[in-house]
């Protein structure tokens, strides 16, 4: 219902700050995770897996939110970096026990 009931466009007073906003917790998450990780607190999985989500969501706004051509381009090929980076913290969020971080980092 909501996709029909939306209007086709909109105007976005604080379009900047919301685009920031969604990076800098974007890059707080990874900031957490490795700092989780590299101190085998095993809390790291749940920092790793919501950054997981933060990237998708990111990578889905950039997409769905660009014009065609040039615009469109560059928002996949971030999309394709994004969604390494989600995969990433899925295998971290996924990972066994503590200290996994700090030993796939000294391989």
């Amino acid at each position: 219902m909501l996709a029909l009931t939306l209007p086709a466009s909109t105007e976005v007073r604080h379009w900047s700050l919301a685009w920031a906003g969604l990076d800098a917790l974007m890059a707080a998450g990874c900031a957490a995770t490795a700092l989780l990780g590299l101190r085998a607190d095993s809390r790291f999985r749940l920092t790793a897996s919501a950054t997981a989500a933060v990237a998708v969501l990111d990578a889905w706004f950039d997409i769905t939110t660009s014009p065609a051509g040039a615009p469109l381009a560059e928002a996949l090929a971030c999309a394709v970096a994004e969604g390494t980076l989600a995969g990433a913290c899925l295998v971290l969020a996924l990972s066994e026990g503590k200290g996994r971080i700090r030993g796939r980092l000294r391989r």
